[in-house]
């Protein structure tokens, strides 16, 4: 499974924020985490925030695509796409 995120560095808590729509029209999930951008700190938080929302280890979550940009492309393997958006926007366990 792949996911579209706008990541906020240094954003005061390690949480996911929701799922909002760009100008586009392309849906992305939000989140932010409070490590700064600087030697791979905030995608290292990235990948454990989403591994423990999913329920999966951080070896199941990699990020595949803008590494260096706000906005990133994420594979994360053994959780499908029904239970991933239900854990990851809140609605339900």
């Amino acid at each position: 499974m792949r996911l579209r995120i706008r990541l906020t560095p240094a954003g005061g808590a390690d949480r996911i924020d929701g799922v909002a729509v760009d100008a586009a029209g392309e849906a992305f999930l939000k989140a932010r985490v409070r490590a700064a951008p600087e030697d791979g700190a905030a995608n290292a938080a990235l990948v454990a925030l989403l591994a423990k929302a999913l329920g999966v280890a951080k070896s199941a979550v990699r990020i595949e695509r803008g590494h260096t940009a706000r906005v990133k492309w994420v594979a994360a393997t053994g959780v499908d796409v029904a239970t991933a958006q239900r854990k990851l926007t809140g609605e339900g366990p």
